[in-house]
């Protein structure tokens, strides 16, 4: 039986190039998008010969994510993984007003743990469930500062997800944070050393390596353990 991933969050960059490269392993895929427009995303379903699904969903209002929930019914996902991420830019902390900190907190932290939470029953026990994380989450690999919301928001994701991971201790899920890499994206900016092509394989490949070994791991691309 085809294996299937759900990847929230895969409009572009990373999600999209995630959706591609499940594809071209040979899975079936449901990718998500925020709104309303065409998205590269709707031309690789176009060419996916009916095994990408484009769903939509806003991950940062509940009632969607419900509703997303309903529209999948009794589907079995493999793999159901949250690509969310904003930075709203590098402003010390006691500049960024409250409502942009508000903002970058509920889309990287609150919102991808509403989304597993709502998610979590169409996982089967041998499957898993991963959020892109980032290096800068990292509290002990933190020496240089920067990026003070986006690094908090990363941070506070981490957590919640081991808020998680105690909380359905008895559980068998795969559960994994992940950790691409610094990648040109918009995001990442045109400095980054990493392509998406350099990395998103990567993650795909530390994904799928550590499938069927329960609990809670922080990963980079190369499989490598992220320090918390």
């Amino acid at each position: 039986m085809t294996s299937t991933a759900l990847i929230v969050g895969a409009s572009r960059t990373l999600g999209l190039a995630l959706a591609a490269e499940y594809l071209r392993l040979g899975w079936n895929v449901i990718g998500t998008v925020r709104g309303a427009d065409r998205t590269e995303l709707h031309d690789l379903a176009d060419k996916s010969e009916g095994r990408l699904l484009v769903e939509t969903v806003d991950i940062t209002q509940p009632d969607q994510i419900a509703a997303l929930r309903d529209r999948l019914g009794d589907r079995t996902i493999d793999l159901l993984f949250v690509n969310a991420g904003i930075t709203r830019g590098n402003v010390p902390i006691a500049d960024v007003a409250t409502d942009t900190f508000a903002e970058v907190l509920i889309t990287n932290a609150l919102s991808p743990l509403r989304v597993i939470e709502t998610l979590r029953p169409l996982v089967p026990a041998n499957g898993t469930i991963g959020i892109m994380s980032s290096r800068q989450g990292s509290l002990s690999l933190n020496t240089n500062g920067g990026q003070d919301a986006y690094r908090a928001s990363k941070s506070a994701l981490n957590q919640l997800m081991r808020c998680y991971a105690a909380r359905y201790a008895d559980d068998s899920h795969t559960l994994l944070l992940v950790n691409p890499g610094w990648v040109q994206t918009d995001l990442g900016g045109p400095g980054a050393p990493l392509t998406i092509d350099e990395s998103i394989p990567g993650v795909v490949a530390t994904i799928n390596a550590q499938a069927g070994k329960p609990g809670l791991q922080f990963l980079d691309y190369q499989g490598e353990t992220v320090p918390w």
